[in-house]
């Protein structure tokens, strides 16, 4: 006998054994009404139902996902409470929710969804066959993947948002008494990204700013195999000031359906957090390859059974006279025969069948903006030239928000933003906890709210504590809502080596390998006052248009640079330009065709003073554009080249010189290939960093023994997309 098998004799013999119309134990809750309780069974035991179909169509090979619902099924509570219109952010065995929402729109077809996810179907209303998700546009559910509490710094951004657009008089994208509900399990409460999440929203409470947030812990006890210490979850849930904390047991139909509707009331009419900690119990193991008694005892296993939720809510529907045992058991069977005969339908259903298909949703035309120079104004500094575009935009988009650690009053640590918030007020342009997961979990909440959020990260090594962020929710939300709900976002980020008098890896960081590996994330470095005010504009655009997550990727070494080859010559102030980059432009410096220099961020200048040095015929190309890599204008330019020096910033392994590299190499481009890079090393204080990071004389080098060397190739014409500038 299955696990499944076992689960469901359990339920039918338990139900069996129910007296008959014996009088209700206790006075009815009126808040319960009975049509509610209904509606709550059938959601229940449409996701029991779903849980087994998962596994039948796993036996066929149809089916590809089977971690269950089972024993949480008292979350049906929260899909009945709460409004279609409120957006929520779910637990991985949140069937219960979904079949209870779904059930609140007429035409929706909840069973169809599920079992089509398992099966990796096109059919999937979200994803499209991508993952199984719970996941449903128009039920407001957005998708979230086996999640480690990573989606609750997105849930408490959302929640921050939806007050604040209302008071800057901005349409959101949900109601503005919306409730954003934010589900999660008892072992992932224990993560950083948990804990970093609710002392966010107690920091917002105890700063009284309204979240209208559910957080909703669902506890069986178990992390995998691991159990969660009794007592320990009350004790560190409700420690947390500002957040009201609640417990109930899922098992109870009538408490749970009490608790979920005085919860989410609460949250609607305070707008402040309330947690509901649900105490439930695991069936069907973790997932389909887990077979619980490798690593739990008999007794355990025989006392989760006594609380199966299904049974209680069973148990109160023959008490209230509403149904008898017989009742109860053919309303099981109809909704399993339903549920049943949706998954015999799904016998080779349409599936993702290209490469093209499956990648569709990162794609992007990468629009086109005006790539005319414009310049304007006096000579800035590129610091001075993002702090302008910064203002320029702010004042065109009202959606637009600046945010981060000391952006504020101080204008953040290099006055990058100094002027912003006086200007646009503490609703815009505002401070946060020094927290980069709650810093980019509220970019998150506030993109799919309806706001353009442009944060800031104060150094490129910081980002890395937090990067899943990226990685794990803001690039893949399209990916796995068939671009359904989109983050448009531009992540300003300071960072790269090169400071003098100030040092140590964590402020000289130049490694962006992660940024580079994360499907569909656009990543800009801008090199000069000239171009950085026109790339922070087209990655604006890109998220506008488009919904991209953007990173803008700051050199500070640059911010605040005049001179270029001599003190005091001011070469590297330019007027900015008004206009945008077009995506996979690059920039172009010189006419000397001895030898291509192909580079970016500090490695421009770098390499300007190095062909000087060096007195070779040399053009510097700037590729701004780290990713997607600029390909076509790569390989137009080098095409009139037979030599090129690639100069890499970061480090040797895993940096950006090994794709450009590999993107000549498959072209077949036959000349002669250098790279420069810095060292396998993180950065070391003070003097010892020369040693690890790239140099002019390195780079000086390398085009001497280019040009000494030569290739015999013939040289190529083309045409690029490319702004040719002169130095100063």
């Amino acid at each position: 006998m299955t696990a499944a098998d076992e689960l469901d004799e359990r339920f039918v013999t338990a139900v069996r054994a129910l007296p008959g119309h014996a009088p209700p134990t206790r006075p009815v809750d009126r808040q319960v009404d009975d049509d509610r309780l209904v509606r709550y069974f059938d959601a229940q035991v449409q996701s029991r139902h779903l849980d087994v179909a998962a596994r039948t169509l796993q036996g066929r090979g149809e089916g590809f996902y089977t971690i269950a619902s089972a024993g949480h099924e008292s979350n049906a509570a929260l899909g009945l409470c709460t409004r279609v219109t409120d957006p929520a952010l779910l637990h991985y065995r949140s069937g219960g929710f979904y079949a209870a929402r779904a059930s609140l729109v007429e035409d929706s077809t909840p069973i169809r969804d599920v079992l089509a996810g398992c099966a990796a179907s096109t059919l999937d209303p979200i994803s499209a066959g991508r993952h199984k998700v719970f996941g449903n546009a128009g039920l407001n559910i957005l998708p979230q993947t086996s999640t480690i509490a990573s989606h609750m710094p997105r849930a408490v951004g959302l929640a921050l948002a939806l007050p604040r657009m209302q008071r800057l008089g901005l349409d959101a994208a949900w109601p503005w008494d919306s409730v954003v509900v934010c589900s999660f399990g008892d072992a992932s409460a224990n993560h950083s990204t948990a804990v970093g999440a609710l002392n966010a929203a107690a920091y917002c409470r105890h700063r009284g700013l309204p979240l209208p947030l559910l957080l909703v812990c669902e506890d069986n006890g178990l992390g995998i195999s691991v159990p969660t210490p009794p007592g320990w979850l009350e004790r560190s849930l409700s420690s947390y000031t500002g957040i009201e904390y609640r417990s109930v047991d899922g098992a109870d139909a009538v408490e749970m359906l009490a608790a979920a509707t005085d919860a989410v009331e609460t949250v609607r009419t305070t707008r402040a957090p309330v947690l509901l900690h649900v105490r439930a119990v695991r069936f069907l193991g973790h997932a389909g390859s887990d077979v619980e008694s490798a690593y739990r005892s008999p007794s355990d296993l025989a006392a989760d059974h006594e609380r199966d939720p299904l049974v209680g809510t069973a148990r109160e529907l023959v008490a209230r006279g509403m149904l008898d045992a017989a009742g109860v058991l053919d309303r099981y069977e109809r909704i399993r025969v339903e549920v049943g005969s949706v998954a015999d339908s799904l016998t080779r259903p349409p599936r993702l069948a290209t490469a093209a298909d499956v990648m569709r949703p990162l794609e992007s035309g990468l629009v086109l903006v005006d790539d005319d120079p414009h310049p304007a104004g006096e000579p800035l500094t590129l610091a001075r030239a993002v702090t302008r575009t910064l203002g320029q935009l702010l004042e065109e988009d009202p959606h637009a928000c600046v945010f981060g650690e000391d952006i504020g009053l101080k204008g953040g640590v290099y006055g990058v933003t100094r002027g912003l918030q006086e200007r646009f007020g503490r609703l815009r342009v505002f401070d946060t906890l020094l927290d980069e997961q709650t810093i980019l979990g509220t970019a998150l909440g506030f993109a799919v709210a309806g706001m353009l959020p442009i944060p800031e990260i104060q150094y490129l090594a910081y980002l890395h504590n937090a990067e899943d962020q990226l990685r794990g929710e803001a690039a893949s939300l399209a990916f796995f809502s068939d671009g359904r709900y989109r983050n448009p976002m531009v992540v300003r980020i300071a960072g790269l080596p090169y400071q003098r008098g100030f040092g140590g890896h964590f402020h000289n960081d130049n490694s962006v390998a992660v940024l580079r590996d994360i499907p569909g994330l656009v990543l800009a470095v801008p090199s000069s006052p000239a171009t950085a005010g026109a790339l922070l504009r087209t990655c604006v655009e890109l998220a506008r248009q488009e919904g991209r997550v953007c990173v803008y990727l700051e050199p500070i070494a640059l911010y605040h640079r005049r001179d270029l080859y001599d003190e005091g010559d001011g070469l590297w102030q330019q007027i900015p330009d008004t206009a945008g980059l077009p995506p996979g432009s690059v920039c172009v410096y010189g006419d000397g065709r001895d030898v291509l220099v192909v580079t970016f961020g500090n490695g421009v200048p770098m390499s300007l003073r190095a062909v000087r040095r060096a007195g070779v015929a040399a053009t510097v190309l700037d590729l701004q554009w780290l990713s997607p890599l600029p390909t076509t204008a790569l390989l137009e330019h080098v095409r009139r080249f037979e030599r090129v020096v690639v100069v890499d910033e970061t480090r040797r392994s895993g940096g950006v010189a090994e794709s450009v590299v590999a993107t000549l190499v498959d072209d077949a481009w036959q000349g002669r290939i250098t790279r420069v890079t810095s060292h396998d090393s993180y950065v070391p204080l003070g003097p010892a960093a020369a040693h690890v990071l790239m140099s002019e004389d390195d780079i000086a080098r390398a085009l001497l023994e280019a040009v000494s060397a030569g290739s015999g190739i013939s040289r190529r014409r083309g045409s690029a997309t490319s702004r040719r500038v002169q130095p100063g």
